[in-house]
């Protein structure tokens, strides 16, 4: 199992942007890609704006297919001029798991 965790924080009063954005692709996610078996999206509730996405993918070819998707881009699109920073992002693979 391939996984990405992504930390996204976004400039101050764009957090309902971030949001919306964020809960489009789990939609997507949700509707159209079997094989990423798991779209979580957190937000801290101390820094409002700060974001958290962890991914779960079955295998490379998953991940290409989610990352290269539409809905992606148009995701990095809204992101990319109401970001505080870069996206921090770590690809692993997954070690262990409770289900």
């Amino acid at each position: 199992m391939l996984t990405i965790t992504a930390i996204i924080k976004t400039k101050d009063g764009y957090a309902d942007t971030m949001r919306q954005a964020l809960l489009e692709v789990a939609d997507n996610v949700q509707k159209n890609e079997s094989d990423t078996v798991g779209f979580f999206i957190s937000e801290d509730p101390q820094s409002p704006g700060t974001f958290t996405t962890y991914e779960r993918f079955t295998d490379q070819a998953a991940m290409d297919a989610h990352n290269n998707s539409d809905v992606v881009a148009r995701f990095f699109g809204i992101a990319q001029p109401i970001l505080d920073g870069e996206v921090t992002l770590l690809t692993c693979e997954e070690i262990s798991t409770k289900a």
